[in-house]
């Protein structure tokens, strides 16, 4: 099974969102998440832009979809608090 999200034009934070390959990211911001095989992987883009990044700490292990779904709330909710956002492990995510 799969499953995926995305959140369009989420304005970053004081501090933006870090990324593995393009640093840290700021100003309005698409996320998305890809779940599948129990593995969540999450990227951001510049909204409008063609090329997406993944976001530090990601992939994530996700047994479930629903898990998966909670994860991308929680990282719409980081980027939008800024700081240097990271995807949070599934381990401190409130199910």
């Amino acid at each position: 099974m799969w499953a995926s999200w995305t959140t369009v034009r989420v304005f970053a934070g004081r501090g933006g969102v870090h990324t593995e390959t393009a640093g840290v990211l700021t100003g309005e911001l698409d996320v998305h998440t890809t779940w599948v095989d129990g593995e969540a992987r999450v990227a951001v883009q510049h909204s409008g832009a063609s090329d997406w990044f993944a976001m530090t700490g990601s992939p994530v292990a996700c047994t479930t979809e629903q898990e998966s779904r909670v994860l991308h709330e929680a990282v719409v909710a980081a980027v939008r608090a800024g700081g240097g956002a990271t995807v949070p492990p599934s381990g401190a995510l409130d199910r």
